[in-house]
Formats: structure tokens, C-alpha cells, sequence
């Protein structure tokens, strides 16, 4: 395929990189004189229509979308069976690729990747689609570590179908949300849940579930039970942990029901890091729609070999080898006839003995408490110790919700949930906050520091993150700190914000603005691109004269002036009406 020119202007220079349905090639574009990324169909799948329309999915899904956080797309078309799409070229590496080298990403980095997916998913769910296959290797980190969403090849348009059960498995096995493992409802919330297994892994360098076969990572997405991530690394503060808890949540109506709450609640943790994370309690709130999951075992051995990645749909599972061997179909349909039998008196049995282990402990429980409401002791203001000891008593739950700082002495019960007083069922939980004490916190030296790692240590310190400035300095490096506020060795209760004044380029760096008048907005784009800049907003003006169809007559940041490298510039262009004829 080296070589190969697709419509007259694409050349083909060098493969990087491969899929399960599709290769990805480096290409000239001779008419802008920019390269560009050509995904291209594989050639085995070019028959088949299943194939060939999930790869015109994904250019339409994503063609529909513009956000500085999704791969765009430029064109699509199709030469000699050859169908392909061309896309942005990114030059970088697959958030997977990160993760592998640094083992795990720091969690303040975490953070900023994690906003800038939720970002490009909030443009697709506004835009009425849902990804379906969030995974670090549809994540491509750039060289200025910006973070680009890529790979709509199985997205779904959200509409009121999604309800519907789809009898398809779709997206890959490590990522996908426990709806999706049962081929029932999929919406925004999915690909939160794909989110917060990525943000999982991030921090602590894998996945939350693993198994031999993709069917074994499928049940546990269902009814596994997950270990925290702050078990696996210590490091990361607790409401990151229950952030990421929240989102992986098995139940979507406990998520985060959108997009741009996580992104708020991602920005809020970013600042502060001592920030409460609300879980959703709506178990008695709604009414649930089950469905029966029937995993057959006959299909593990086809599962195998089901590469992470790949997509499975079950009516693939309706395929003979050979058609002409009707004893070999007899022999398969008692087996598993068999086996179902087999299956069949396992779950009667398996459900027995959780019935009368339930009942036993219902007995004992009874027994023990009755089966009767009682009222929440008084515990504000008690030790943790004390105040679980007759929470317990009472026959109810102790849970430790947070630890805040606070006036009150450390491990002092300053919140209860429901209130004290409050008549509840025996067993139910009573949710706690905790005081961590009130002491202050000496500001850390941040002066000459990368801005990032200052912003790591004054979290670390228990600050928050104040105003940043930038201002040009001779002595000081691009990109660290000058002079903060308030100074090193002072103390100040936890959550206080220090401000940074953060050294920029002198003018020599600067980028002097291109004149993008009378420009098309591909060629803006491309000039704005080598000069390491970007193509911001684009403003539609519709105008009765062909001569001026397309064209740029406006840009938000004026020609000469000089910017920092990878500032926007947005335009006003013209677009040609039919009913403004005859007109400007």
C-alpha cells in the first residue's frame, strides 16, 4: 500500500498502526501539503456489509463532531475496494502506550487527562452519541500532551432504541460497562464507566477486573466486587478513590449521570483534594427493569481467542463450519442439551443453598434485633470508636463516608446520615463523617519549580490551587515558578489557596499570527497547524455572492500580533445562500 495514492491527493507513506478491522497509514496530502493519518478497511472485511458499515459509522459519528479533544476527520471515500477515512495526524502515543512505560500516572495527571476525555465525550453526548468503546487505545496522548478521543467505529446514535436489549456484546472486554456485557441498555453513563475503569487503571497501573477469557472479565464488569484503587496505591487521595468508585458504580443511576458533573467534580478534586464525593443512594428511588443474564459455556472456547479490542455480537455464534455435516450438528445439539441440563441443576442448587443460608441468617437476625425499626443513636460529637460501638448495638451499619478537617478534635463524629433520632429498618447503614483535626500546614518552597509539580506539591501540602499568572522572565526557565504567594514556611489552615506567578516565553519565542483573510477554512487550518497553532471556533456567515462562498473575511486574534504556541484562533467565513442572492 506504500506509495498508493487515494483521490488524487493522498499518498501513502508509511503504516502506523493496525486494528482489529483496519490499518492506519501516514500520508502526504498534496493539495493542503500537510499529512494526515488514512484509516483503511481491511481487505478481508471489504465484503462484508456489517464490517464495511460499522467504517462508515464511525466517519460520520465523528465527522458530526468538533472539539479540540476529537481526532477530526477531513474525508472519506473509497478506490478500488479500498475504503478509507482520513483523519488529523497526531503525533504522539496511545494512552495505553503511557500507561505501560510509566507504570502508573501520577494522580493531579490523572486528573487532566481524565477532564479532557470527559470534555471530547460531553461534545459526542451533546451531539446525541455514545462512543461504546472507551479504552486507552482509542486515547492518543500528543507531544504537548493534549489528549485526542479517536475510534467511533462502534459508536450508537443515543436515542429511545438504546432502551431496547440490542442481543449484541459490543466493545472491548477490559472497559466495557455491565450493560453492555449483557447487550442491554447503553447511554452516556456507559462510556462514564469505561472512564472511570481507564482512570482506574491510570493510577494504579491495571485493570480493576482481569480473567482468563474475555466471558471471565464479562461476568466480573456484572457481579464481580471490586478492590478500591487506594488499596493498590495508598497515594492517591480518598476522594479520588470514591470518585473513580462512583463512576465504576455497577448500577448507572449511581454514576455520574453526565459528562460535565464529572467534569465539575474532576476540576473541584483537582483544587481539593479533601473534597466529599456524594454517592447516589437511589435504591429505594426507582424502579428497576431486570433481565436474566443466560451465559451459555459452550461459547467460552469461542471466547478465547477474542482479543481485547476486537468486537464480539453473539450472532456470530450461529455459524457451522460445515453445512454438509448434519451428524456433527446433532452431536453439538446434544451436547448441548446436555450441558444445559448440566447448567440447569447446578443454578437450581446453587439458588437452594442461598435461599437457606438467607433464611438462617434472617432467623438469626431476627433473633437478635427483631424485625423492627429503631432510632439512630445521638453519635454528633462522640468518638469514631464509641459512636460505632451504638450504631452497632442497635443493629445497624457504621460507615465512614470522609475525614474532614475541622475545629472539632480528630476522629470526632461531625456528621450523620440519616440524622440522629431518625426511626430506620435494623440493618440499615448509617453514614459518617469524621473530624481530622484542625492544624496548619507550612507552605512548601515552589519557586523555580515546573508548574506542575508545584500544583502536585501544594495539593500534597494540603492547599489548594489559587490564581496563576504568567509573565516573562530572563532568570527563571519557561514554565516555572517566579514568585508565589504566600511564601515559603508560612502556615496556614488546610484548603488555602496559593497563588504562582509562572515564567512564559520572552518575545523571541512568541508565534506571529498568520493573515487568514480570503482563506478557506482547510487552508486556515493547515497554516495555523505548522506554526504549531489552532484553528478555534468557526463562525458561519451566509452570503449572496458565490465569489465569496467559503472564504475567511474575520479572525478573532488579529494578523501580526504575536502568541504563545498552541493559542486558537477562531474565524468568521462566509457560506453561500441561495436566498440571499444577489446580496453581500
Amino acid at each position: 500500500m506504500i506509495g498508493t495514492l487515494l483521490g488524487a491527493r493522498y499518498e501513502l507513506i508509511e503504516k502506523i498502526g493496525e486494528g482489529g478491522m483496519a490499518e492506519v497509514y501516514k500520508a502526504k496530502c498534496h493539495l493542503l501539503n500537510r499529512y494526515v493519518a488514512v484509516k483503511i478497511l481491511k481487505k478481508e472485511f471489504v465484503n462484508n456489509k456489517d464490517f464495511v458499515n460499522k467504517f462508515q459509522t464511525e466517519a460520520k459519528a465523528a465527522g458530526s463532531l468538533s472539539d479540540n479533544h476529537i481526532v477530526n476527520i477531513y474525508d472519506v471515500g473509497n478506490q478500488d475496494d479500498i475504503n478509507y477515512i482520513v483523519m488529523e495526524y497526531v503525533k504522539g502515543k496511545t494512552l495505553k502506550e503511557l500507561i505501560k512505560e510509566e507504570g502508573r500516572i501520577e494522580y493531579l495527571k490523572s486528573i487532566d487527562i481524565a477532564i479532557e476525555i470527559a470534555e471530547a465525550l460531553d461534545c459526542a453526548h451533546k451531539n446525541n452519541i455514545v462512543h461504546r468503546d472507551i479504552k486507552p487505545h482509542n486515547i492518543l496522548i500528543t507531544e504537548n500532551e493534549k489528549v485526542k478521543v479517536t475510534d467511533f467505529g462502534i459508536a450508537r446514535v443515543s436515542n429511545f432504541s438504546t432502551i431496547t436489549n440490542t442481543a449484541r456484546v459490543v466493545g472491548s472486554a477490559h472497559y466495557f460497562s455491565p450493560e453492555q456485557a449483557r447487550g442491554s441498555f447503553v447511554d452516556c453513563r456507559s462510556d462514564l464507566y469505561s472512564l472511570g475503569i481507564i482512570m482506574y487503571e491510570m493510577v494504579t497501573g491495571k485493570v480493576p477486573y482481569d480473567a482468563d477469557s474475555p466471558v471471565g472479565v464479562a461476568l466480573k464488569h456484572i457481579e464481580g466486587s471490586v478492590v478500591p484503587p487506594i488499596k493498590v496505591n495508598p497515594s492517591i487521595p480518598e476522594s479520588l478513590n470514591n470518585l473513580i468508585l462512583k463512576c465504576i458504580d455497577k448500577e448507572p443511576i449511581k454514576r455520574y449521570q453526565s459528562a460535565q458533573e464529572l467534569i465539575n467534580e474532576l476540576n473541584n478534586l483537582k483544587n481539593n483534594k479533601n473534597i466529599d464525593i456524594k454517592f447516589n443512594n437511589y435504591d429505594d428511588d426507582y424502579t428497576r427493569v431486570m433481565e436474566p443474564i443466560d451465559v451459555n459455556t459452550n461459547n467460552y472456547n469461542e471466547y478465547e481467542n477474542f482479543e481485547d479490542g476486537d468486537e464480539y455480537e453473539e450472532d456470530d455464534y450461529n455459524y457451522e463450519k460445515d453445512n454438509n455435516n448434519t451428524r456433527l450438528k446433532k452431536t453439538r445439539r446434544k451436547k448441548q442439551t446436555k450441558d444445559k441440563k448440566k447448567i440447569a441443576i447446578i443454578a437450581v442448587s446453587i439458588l437452594i443453598v442461598v435461599s437457606v443460608v438467607g433464611i438462617i441468617a434472617n432467623v438469626f437476625a431476627t433473633k437478635k434485633f427483631g424485625n423492627k425499626n429503631v432510632d439512630i443513636p445521638d453519635i454528633i460529637g462522640l468518638d469514631k470508636n464509641q459512636a460505632k460501638r451504638m450504631v452497632e448495638d442497635k443493629g445497624l451499619k457504621f460507615m465512614i463516608l470522609s475525614s474532614e478537617e475541622s475545629d472539632k478534635p480528630k476522629n470526632e463524629v461531625i456528621y450523620c446520615y440519616p440524622k440522629p433520632g431518625t426511626n430506620v429498618k435494623s440493618d440499615s447503614e448509617i453514614q459518617v463523617k469524621i473530624s481530622a483535626g484542625n492544624k496548619n500546614n507550612e507552605v512548601p518552597d515552589l519557586v523555580d519549580m515546573n508548574i506542575n509539580l508545584a500544583k502536585q506539591k501544594i495539593i500534597d501540602s494540603g492547599f489548594s490551587i489559587g490564581e496563576i499568572r504568567y509573565t516573562s522572565s530572563e532568570n527563571v526557565q519557561k514554565g516555572n515558578v517566579v514568585e508565589q504567594f504566600p511564601t515559603q514556611g508560612k502556615k496556614y489552615k488546610a484548603g488555602y489557596k496559593i497563588d504562582l506567578v509562572v515564567s512564559k516565553s520572552s518575545q523571541d519565542d512568541l508565534i506571529q499570527v498568520p493573515n487568514l483573510y480570503n482563506k478557506t477554512i482547510d487552508e486556515a487550518k493547515s497554516i495555523l497547524e505548522s506554526l504549531n497553532l489552532k484553528l478555534g471556533s468557526k463562525v458561519e456567515i451566509k452570503t449572496g455572492d458565490k465569489e465569496k462562498d467559503g472564504k475567511i473575511y474575520n479572525q478573532s486574534v488579529p494578523p501580526n500580533k504575536k502568541v504563545e504556541e498552541g493559542t486558537n484562533v477562531s474565524v468568521s467565513y462566509f457560506k453561500y445562500s441561495k436566498e440571499m442572492s444577489g446580496k453581500p
